[in-house]
């Protein structure tokens, strides 16, 4: 299209330019005839020879002379008279002073002329040969270059994006190679360039895809590990009751601990109900103007009726002069969660299952510290605390299934907070929390 608009383009303009000056050549060639008639006295028998003579080899210019009242003064071949003068034409140029139109492709031009102090109306009329033939060649020679631009346009244009989308399709290929079976398939990145880059790209996401696929199948494995105790517990604790008839002391020892290892099961199913919570999309999850106080105390309350023998100490450090100093944007059953799982780790881990909960505030964000004076946690532990289903040297401790901690730091996280923990063995353990207030 683009060439077609630019032969446009150069025929249209030329044509415009040959029509332009074969009127100016009829004008000069008008005027020249009739200063010849009246300056030079030619005679006009003389001027008509020159006229027929002239016309058997060439295309001569036809002029015609008239006074303003229609009368006649000079013509060139009367004979012929290809442009037919009317008084109605003579008037028109009169009054316009100039007139210029086609008559079977010849070019007419009628102009109102002085010589003398007196006004002659003069017509021109010809056929211009020579820039027809040009412009014919020009158009002629445009539709060839514009051929041979296109032919060489489309040969080049294929062979380029052949070689141009060789990386693609490359790319195409080594990834129909890439299934869940062999994720660790990565597309080959050989030049800087955007294809390079969408490869990058795209091997990133296999990375995630990679890391999620593995940390799905050691959810999975360890859920089974964790799932297959407690049932393995009760199966074996009913089919000894079932074996032989026994006393009342030991059926109602074997019911308890199948309601303890029942318990288990309740507890697990209530942290990975709470984790699939905290998995959500955030714009799944409800956000709204939290307390942070308020979600406080309402977690103490349920660490007592959860555990009465459980102590959880409540500090304030600063007193806030509004809503807006100790409140945040969050969910207020996922923070309670996380604070109970804070609460409930401070004091089964300790001997005298106290923990202590410390609340502070600046100009952008909500301090917390849930202190303990427990057991603590090794340095080696320290580093895989956060990881789902790890149960660290203190395991043998006090029972738990390894999803609460994971699960506090995914629904910080959520929050826009941040969560860190310093600890010593046998001193104690300090969870520090910051979330952003409102």
């Amino acid at each position: 299209m683009i060439f077609a608009a630019f032969a446009a383009f150069i025929y249209l303009s030329a044509e415009k330019k040959r029509e332009t000056e074969f009127y100016h050549a009829l004008k000069k060639e008008a005027t020249t005839k009739l200063h010849l008639l009246l300056e030079a006295k030619i005679d006009p028998k003389i001027l008509q020879k020159i006229y027929h003579n002239n016309r058997q080899i060439l295309n001569e210019v036809e002029v015609a002379i008239y006074d303003v009242h229609f009368n006649l003064l000079y013509h060139d071949a009367v004979e012929i008279d290809f442009v037919k003068e009317t008084p109605q034409m003579i008037e028109k140029i009169h009054q316009k002073g100039e007139i210029k139109f086609y008559q079977n492709q010849w070019q007419v031009i009628g102009l109102r002329y002085f010589f003398g102090n007196k006004e002659y109306i003069i017509t021109a009329a010809a056929y211009d040969q020579y820039g027809y033939n040009k412009i014919k060649n020009l158009l002629n020679n445009s539709i060839l270059a514009f051929t041979i631009a296109i032919l060489f346009v489309l040969v080049t244009g294929y062979l380029f994006s052949k070689k141009a989308f060789e990386p693609v399709i490359d790319m195409i290929e080594e990834v129909k190679q890439i299934s869940a079976k062999n994720l660790s398939v990565r597309l080959k990145v050989q030049n800087k360039d955007e294809i390079s880059l969408l490869a990058d790209t795209f091997n990133q996401m296999l990375d995630r895809l990679e890391d999620s696929f593995d940390a799905q199948k050691h959810f999975v494995h360890n859920i089974s590990h964790e799932l297959r105790t407690p049932l393995t517990a009760i199966i074996s604790e009913l089919e000894l009751a079932l074996n032989k008839e026994r006393g009342k002391e030991e059926y109602k020892s074997a019911i308890l601990n199948v309601l303890n290892d029942t318990k288990k099961l309740v507890r697990l199913s209530n942290s990975l109900l709470d984790l699939a919570k905290a998995s959500y999309d955030c714009a799944e999850i409800s956000f709204e103007a939290v307390r942070i106080d308020e979600v406080l105390l309402d977690t103490v309350q349920l660490v007592h009726q959860s555990y009465p023998h459980y102590k959880v100490n409540l500090y304030f450090e600063k007193d806030f002069e509004g809503d807006q100093q100790i409140s945040v944007k969050g969910n207020e059953y996922l923070l309670k969660t996380a604070f109970f799982n804070l609460m409930e780790n401070g004091c089964k881990f300790s001997q005298n299952h106290e923990c202590k909960v410390s609340v502070s505030f600046d100009q952008e964000n909500i301090y917390l510290q849930f202190s303990d004076t427990g057991i603590g946690i090794s340095q080696e532990d320290l580093q895989n605390i956060f990881k789902p289903f790890y149960r660290g040297k203190n395991k043998h401790f006090a029972e738990g299934n390894g999803i609460g901690l994971y699960l506090t730091q995914k629904i910080i996280l959520l929050h826009k907070g941040s969560i860190f923990v310093d600890s010593s063995p046998n001193k104690g353990t300090n969870f520090h929390l910051a979330i952003k207030h409102l």
